[in-house]
C-alpha cells in the first residue's frame, strides 16, 4: 500500500500497546477528530510527520522550543555533553551553573532545586509550602493546571468554599480534602475564602498567566489580592511558570505582573526540550528541603548533565538584548493578522499574547475565568483546527491550550497561517 497514511498505520500500532495510542493524553487527536500526526523530525519553526509532510509548529514541544528546533549552539552544547555521559548520580558543575543563570533572571529566588518534570517540580512546591507553614489546605483555580500530582488534581466545587472533588479516577476523596478550587479572576470568592481558611492556609498555587484554558490572564488587581491576602494570613504565594517561565518574558509572569511570590515553579523552556524543571523561592524557605531540612524530595535524573546542558545553553541564547523584543514583535503580528482576518469574514475572535506565548477564543470578548472558555463553539474550532492541519499548520488539538512562536518563526510563516486562518474564515463565514 504504496499510498497508505503512514500516521494511520503508527496510530493502529501505538493503539495496541500504549493506552489512547499516546503517551500523555494531550497529544491525542480526541478532542478534535481524526488521527494524530506522528513527528519523523523537526528543524527551526517546523516538523515533518510520517508522511513527510511539513508544518508550521505553533506548539513548540508545548513551551519549551522557544529558540526553534535544532538551534545549533544547544545542538552543539547537547552534543558535548552526550559525549562525556549520559547521567552520573552524582554533582556536576553544570548544576550549579544552571542554578546560577535561573537565579539571576528570576529575582524572587535565592536558592532553587532542580528537578525532572513540572509535575514533580509543583508537587515539590505543594510539600515544601505545607512543610514550612505546618499548614495544610492549599488553594487552586479552576482552569490552572499544576500537573498530575494527587492534591492538584481536582475541580471546582458547586459552592464557594467547596473543597475539591478528583478530576481522576484513582485520587481518593480524602487525597484532594485539603484542596480548595476557587475561580479564577474572582476576587470576591477569593476574600471570602481567605476569610474562611485563612488561619489553615499553606499557599495559594496560581498560574499568573494560565495556559491551559487557553490563554488567560489574571488581572492586576486579581494577582496583588492574591499577594495581599497571602502575606496577611501567612500563607504562602506560589507562581506555577512551568509554561510562563522564560516564555513570557526573561522574569516571567512575575515581571509581567510586577509581584513577588515566595515560591516559583519552573519548566519547559528551562530545560530546552530536555527533561528538566525546577522549584525555588527564599533561601529560609528552600533549606527546609532534605538534606538540611525535614521537607524529603529526592530524585534519580534531577539535574541531569545532558538536560543541564541543553537548559543553559537556551538561557544564556534567550538572554541576549533584543530578544524577547523580536519574539513579542512576532507573536503580537500573528495575533493580530488573525483578528483581522477573522473581522474580515465576520467571525466572532479575539486573541491575546505575552513574549512568545498566545491564545485565541472564537468569540469577541477575552474570557477571564475557565467557565467563559468553556462557551467557545467546539465544532468551529473542529473545523478551524482541521482547516489549518490540512494546509500545513499545527496548532494545539484542543481549544484549551495556549500556543507558542518561537524565535525561528520567519514574516513567510506568520503571514502563511494568517492567510490560511483567512480562508477557512471565509469559507465558513455567514452568507
Amino acid at each position: 500500500m504504496p499510498n497508505a497514511d503512514q500516521n494511520d498505520i503508527f496510530f493502529d500500532r501505538a493503539r495496541a500497546v500504549i493506552p489512547g495510542g499516546v503517551n500523555s493524553p494531550v497529544r491525542a487527536f480526541k478532542a478534535v477528530g481524526g488521527t494524530p500526526r506522528f513527528i519523523r523530525r523537526a528543524e527551526g519553526a517546523y516538523f515533518w510527520d510520517a508522511n513527510d509532510k511539513r508544518y508550521i509548529d505553533y506548539i513548540g514541544s508545548w513551551g519549551p522550543m522557544i529558540l526553534g528546533h535544532g538551534h545549533p549552539v544547544v545542538v552543539e552544547a547537547v552534543q558535548k555533553a552526550v559525549l562525556e555521559g549520559f547521567s552520573y548520580g552524582a554533582p556536576t558543575e553544570r548544576e550549579i551553573e544552571l542554578a546560577e543563570a535561573i537565579l539571576a533572571l528570576v529575582p524572587s529566588m535565592e536558592m532553587v532545586r532542580l528537578v525532572s518534570s513540572g509535575t514533580e517540580a509543583a508537587m515539590s512546591a505543594l510539600r515544601l509550602a505545607r512543610g514550612a507553614t505546618g499548614r495544610k489546605h492549599i488553594i487552586k483555580f479552576e482552569g490552572c493546571y499544576h500537573g498530575h500530582a494527587d492534591a492538584l488534581l481536582v475541580k471546582a466545587g458547586s459552592g464557594l468554599a467547596t473543597f475539591g472533588h478528583p478530576t481522576s479516577a484513582g485520587v481518593p476523596p480524602e487525597v484532594t480534602q485539603h484542596t480548595l478550587v476557587l475561580e479564577y479572576n474572582n476576587i470576591t470568592q477569593l476574600e471570602e475564602a481567605f476569610a474562611l481558611h485563612g488561619n489553615d492556609i499553606a499557599c495559594l498555587m496560581i498560574e499568573a498567566i494560565a495556559g491551559n484554558m487557553n490563554f488567560v490572564r489574571a488581572t492586576a488587581e486579581f494577582a496583588k489580592r492574591c499577594r495581599d491576602l497571602c502575606t496577611q494570613h501567612g500563607a504562602l504565594l506560589v507562581f506555577d511558570e512551568v509554561m510562563t517561565g522564560f516564555r513570557v518574558g526573561l522574569h516571567g509572569a512575575q515581571g509581567v505582573l510586577g509581584i513577588t511570590p515566595d515560591l516559583t515553579v519552573l519548566g519547559k523552556v528551562i530545560g530546552g526540550g530536555m527533561p528538566l524543571a525546577a522549584f525555588g523561592g527564599p533561601r529560609a524557605i528552600m533549606e527546609q528541603l532534605a538534606p538540611l531540612g525535614p521537607v524529603y524530595q529526592a530524585g534519580t535524573l534531577s539535574g541531569n548533565p545532558v538536560a543541564t546542558a541543553c537548559g543553559l545553553a537556551t538561557l544564556k541564547e534567550i538572554a541576549k538584548p533584543g530578544f524577547y523584543e523580536a519574539l513579542s514583535k512576532k507573536t503580537q503580528s500573528l495575533v493580530e493578522g488573525l483578528k483581522t482576518a477573522a473581522a474580515a469574514e465576520g467571525q466572532p475572535f479575539n486573541a491575546d499574547s505575552e513574549g512568545g506565548m498566545f491564545g485565541f477564543f472564537l468569540m469577541n470578548e477575552l474570557p477571564q475565568n475557565y467557565a467563559t472558555v468553556m462557551t467557545t463553539d467546539n465544532a468551529k474550532f473542529n473545523a478551524l483546527f482541521h482547516g489549518l492541519l490540512n494546509r500545513g499548520v499545527y496548532i494545539a488539538p484542543a481549544l484549551y491550550e495556549a500556543g507558542f512562536v518561537s524565535a525561528a518563526h520567519s514574516d513567510d510563516d506568520i503571514a502563511a497561517t494568517i492567510e490560511a486562518a483567512r480562508q477557512i474564515f471565509k469559507a465558513s463565514a455567514p452568507r
